[in-house]
């Protein structure tokens, strides 16, 4: 039978933290995790935003301001967080395509936000984790390429479409190296990955050119699958049982669209050498370590 949001465990006793839950794929996997009973901290850059999604999900909702562009912030939450045990993170917040900018540490947008961010929040809260980190991908990781020695486009070319797909091949290759590690410690805690397809989602809107936004937003309404179709991947990759590093798409041709299965990747996305590189200098960029 194909994955539903009917087929959603009860969720009673879980506590979970979706990033960039206030709207498009975050905000339809928080309302579908809400109506099994989970207990959703919001993580969001605009709380006022975050306040106005949790009032259009059923049951117990918490915002939380998480700006993943600032390591300040990240850390902030961290400590605001506390010992508190968290069952579940979905790391879902991202940005795409966007003009060449710069976080407030100085990391290229991008990589930035989807990567470097995501990686320093998970390692800050992974000892109170206590069963699943979820990471949304995207197909675009296929056309990605990892340049340790210029991660940031300090001194190449920038292209918004090729830091986007290091961005999202760099999540996959940290799902990658988490299982590893998380393994190697003897955790019970397991590291999934997800991709929507192509949704319908805010993230067309900031390539900063309004032809390629405008064709984007046609695309959405025509070709592309709603949102909250995309988010049975992410909803199929944190509750059902899987083995660490799973990950999971749509099941339609060329995965674009259609319930969520197991999917493939490309080799590139699961090069140990690369993967433990990756992590390295993450570390060293964030400041933030391996905490097991």
């Amino acid at each position: 039978m194909a994955f539903s949001t009917d087929q959603i465990p009860d969720l009673s006793s879980k506590t979970i933290l979706i990033t960039g839950a206030n709207s498009g794929l975050g905000f339809e996997t928080a309302r579908a995790l809400g109506a099994h009973g989970a207990k959703l901290v919001l993580a969001v850059r605009d709380t006022e935003k975050g306040k106005q999604a949790a009032e259009r999900i059923d049951g117990d909702t918490e915002v939380a301001e998480l700006d993943l562009s600032r390591l300040e912030s990240i850390r902030s939450l961290a400590a605001a967080w506390g010992e508190r045990p968290l069952d579940i993170l979905i790391n879902n917040a991202g940005v795409m395509a966007t003009p060449l900018s710069r976080t407030a540490d100085g990391f290229e947008l991008q990589i930035g936000t989807n990567h470097l961010g995501h990686f320093a929040l998970t390692n800050l809260l992974l000892g109170q984790i206590r069963e699943r980190v979820v990471t949304v991908s995207s197909n675009a990781h296929r056309s990605g390429r990892i340049e340790l020695r210029d991660l940031n486009f300090e001194h190449r070319g920038y292209n918004a479409w090729v830091a986007y797909g290091q961005s999202k091949l760099a999540n996959l290759l940290f799902t990658f190296e988490l299982a590893r590690r998380l393994d190697a410690a003897g955790s019970p805690v397991l590291a999934t990955a997800a991709h929507p397809g192509y949704a319908a989602t805010k993230l067309t809107t900031h390539t900063g050119s309004p032809i390629q936004g405008l064709a984007m937003a046609i695309g959405d309404r025509v070709l592309a699958q709603p949102a909250a179709v995309g988010a049975l991947a992410t909803l199929y990759a944190a509750v059902e049982p899987l083995d660490s590093n799973s990950y999971v798409g749509p099941s339609g041709a060329g995965e674009w669209r259609g319930g969520p299965k197991l999917v493939g990747r490309s080799r590139a996305a699961t090069d140990p050498e690369v993967a433990a590189g990756l992590w390295e200098l993450s570390e060293e960029l964030t400041g933030v370590r391996w905490p097991l």
